[in-house]
């Protein structure tokens, strides 16, 4: 896992619903960032996609900026493909950047796992909450309300520290491309 207290990896990536290339550096005066590595097909994904659209909204007013980054290979996996993105974003509502990392080296560089894989940064980039969205997964009846992820934004926020207990996030293994698996699993 990415250590707490690592500065967040740069990046710089096509957002596919707007042909544009986002930087982490169009996001230097937030006093927060989530990057969330993210999935069309995963069921994890699909079972919060409501839920991050909410907190993404939520948190907007109060400077909070939300970036979603699709690292799955595409050849194998198809619905993950860029122009199946846009549609993804617009039906869940996801008025973020939906980024694509088409060489993975993105998700290599924050060591990312699974899809949501969620990373909140605070005011000077630091990684300050690795963990899961809340407690809810498809099919345990728990409602999806983002519990964990807020408690660890609202301390960033107040200019505190988040909770100290975090439950890693859960959810589809990313889909590396063959030969491209990171050393971190090996």
């Amino acid at each position: 896992m990415l250590a707490l207290g690592t500065v967040a990896p740069e990046f710089n990536l096509p957002e596919p619903a707007t042909g544009k290339t986002v930087s982490i550096n169009d996001f230097s005066s937030a006093p927060a960032l989530v990057v969330a590595f993210l999935s069309n097909h995963c069921p994890y994904v699909k079972h919060l996609q409501k839920g991050l659209a909410s907190l993404a909204a939520d948190y907007a007013g109060r400077g909070l900026v939300f970036v979603g980054i699709n690292a799955n290979d595409i050849q194998r996996y198809p619905a993950d493909a860029p122009d199946k993105m846009v549609t993804e974003a617009r039906n869940a509502g996801w008025k973020f950047p939906y980024l694509f990392d088409s060489t993975q080296t993105v998700a290599k560089h924050y060591r990312a796992a699974c899809t949501p894989d969620l990373f909140l940064f605070d005011a000077n980039r630091k990684l300050v909450y690795r963990g899961q969205f809340d407690d809810s997964r498809p099919g345990n009846g728990k409602p999806v309300t983002g519990d964990d992820l807020r408690k660890a934004i609202d301390a960033v926020l107040k200019g505190e520290a988040p909770p100290s207990r975090q439950i890693p996030s859960l959810g589809c293994s990313i889909k590396w491309k063959p030969g491209n698996e990171p050393d971190y699993f090996k």
